[in-house]
C-alpha cells in the first residue's frame, strides 16, 4: 500500500545575535508565519518563545535578542 504524501514544512533559517553577543545561526521558523505587513517580526516572537521554553527548563534566564536576520543574507 503506498503512503500518503506529508505535508512539507518549509522553514525560514534566521540568524540571531543576543544582547551578549552570542550568535545562533539556522534558527528554524516556520515559513507560514512570515511575510504580510509584519514582515519577519512574528520570527523575532517565534524565537523568544523557543527560548523562553529552553530557559524554563534549564533554569537559566533567557538573553534578549539583540538583532535578528535570515541566514545567508
Amino acid at each position: 500500500m503506498a503512503k500518503k504524501p506529508t505535508a512539507r514544512s518549509e522553514f525560514v533559517l534566521f540568524d540571531v545575535i543576543y544582547e551578549d553577543d552570542s550568535q545562533r545561526s539556522n534558527r528554524k521558523v516556520p515559513a507560514d508565519l512570515l511575510g504580510g505587513l509584519d514582515g519577519d517580526e512574528p520570527a523575532k516572537t517565534f524565537i523568544m518563545d523557543q527560548d523562553l521554553a529552553i530557559a524554563e527548563k534549564s533554569g537559566v534566564p533567557p538573553l534578549q535578542i539583540k538583532t535578528l536576520k535570515r541566514s545567508g543574507k
